[in-house]
């Protein structure tokens, strides 16, 4: 058993309480194998004794398990003098029974990421699971307008928010609370707080799927969710354009810094998608597009690349990671989001709707 196979083995101990692994909390600094003898040493900066003693109980068991090695020394370091109550990790963040969370995030805004985590979240909802949707660009909260949602949430009498049924699924909005009418204007710490509250708050019940419509860029959010929530992946949106491309690579390398697998990338806004009828089957003709002939029924389909076409894949393949598909522009997206369905909902026979549908067949062989 080599040292990667021993990094894969402990990315099952999770800090107790937490969802999280202790790989990705970086607590183990060094593996040392000699033949079948085996030392790691673990930096647990908690001074609970406690919950040191079940990590390195839990460590040796994982490690025994496999009947590789002679001998496990496992070597803990001391925490910080300074250590205090302040200086433990946080209680877990999510309140419910989550089996899976995934973010839909982009590398800039206007890429149309809070559309494609609503329509994804509503066909996984059609698909027979139990999903939730969590908006967390705070500054921008747009799933209520998505969603048509103008209620505000109940709460329990244990203090904690209810979120509201819609379209087959549980949704919560920062809009919900606030108003989208007014601006947000906070720092970074105040943020962050709300985005604990979004999940320690929310009364999630069980859930099969989280889908986190997360803000653009790689900020304040972006470090609290990573450091506090074992994501089981990520979906990243872009645009064709170079422009949004070369945000992307951001975006990617955050989640993988942080063991949070990149599912792959969406191409939105992915060329104009018009499809109509014609009567005694005429022919089209556009300047610069070309001729286009109607089928026998008098029905035609047309893509007219307004950007450009094919970034999206050609960055899915730079990063490594697989390409989801292309999401057009149409009149149907455009209409649904504006009257408040989404349009796997609104238009479920449209090419738009089949596109999200396909990606949310990848996203349940991804979670499977």
């Amino acid at each position: 058993m080599n040292k990667d196979q021993i990094i894969h083995l402990l990315k099952s101990v999770n800090y107790p309480g937490f969802t999280r692994d202790i790989i990705s909390f970086g607590m183990v600094k060094n593996i040392s194998l000699d033949d079948r003898n085996l030392t790691i040493n673990l930096n647990i900066t908690t001074a609970k004794d406690d919950v040191r003693k079940t990590i390195v109980a839990d460590v040796r068991n994982v490690l025994e398990a496999t009947k590789e090695f002679t001998d496990i020394n496992i070597q803990v370091s001391d925490p910080p003098a300074e250590a205090t109550s302040t200086a433990e990790a946080p209680a877990p963040l999510v309140n419910g029974d989550i089996k899976h969370i995934v973010a839909v995030a982009s590398g800039k805004g206007g890429v149309g990421k809070s559309t494609v985590a609503a329509n994804l979240a509503v066909a996984m909802a059609k698909k027979g699971y139990k999903t939730g949707l969590l908006d967390l660009d705070i500054y921008g909260p747009s799933l209520p307008i998505i969603l048509g949602i103008n209620t505000t949430p109940k709460i329990t009498d244990e203090k904690k928010l209810i979120p509201v049924d819609v379209h087959g699924l549980k949704a919560m909005s920062f809009g919900l609370i606030s108003g989208n009418k007014a601006p947000t204007i906070w720092r970074g710490p105040l943020v962050s707080k709300m985005t604990q509250q979004f999940f320690r708050d929310v009364e999630w019940g069980n859930l099969d799927i989280l889908i986190l419509d997360l803000p653009p860029g790689t900020g304040d959010i972006h470090l609290t969710l990573t450091q506090h929530i074992q994501l089981s992946g990520a979906i990243i949106v872009t645009t064709p354009q170079d422009m949004a491309l070369a945000d992307v690579q951001k975006g990617a390398d955050m989640f993988r810094k942080v063991n949070v697998p990149v599912y792959g990338v969406v191409e939105n806004m992915s060329g104009l998608q018009i499809e109509g009828t014609v009567t005694n089957n005429a022919q089209i003709d556009l300047k610069g597009v070309g001729v286009i002939n109607p089928d026998e029924n008098g029905r035609f389909s047309l893509r007219m690349d307004l950007f450009k076409r094919g970034g999206g894949l050609k960055e899915s393949k730079r990063l490594g990671v697989p390409f989801l598909g292309e999401i057009p522009i149409s009149s149907e997206i455009t209409t649904a989001s504006d009257e408040g369905t989404p349009v796997v909902s609104a238009y479920p026979n449209s090419t738009s709707a089949r596109c999200y549908h396909d990606l949310a067949n990848q996203l349940e062989g991804f979670l499977s």
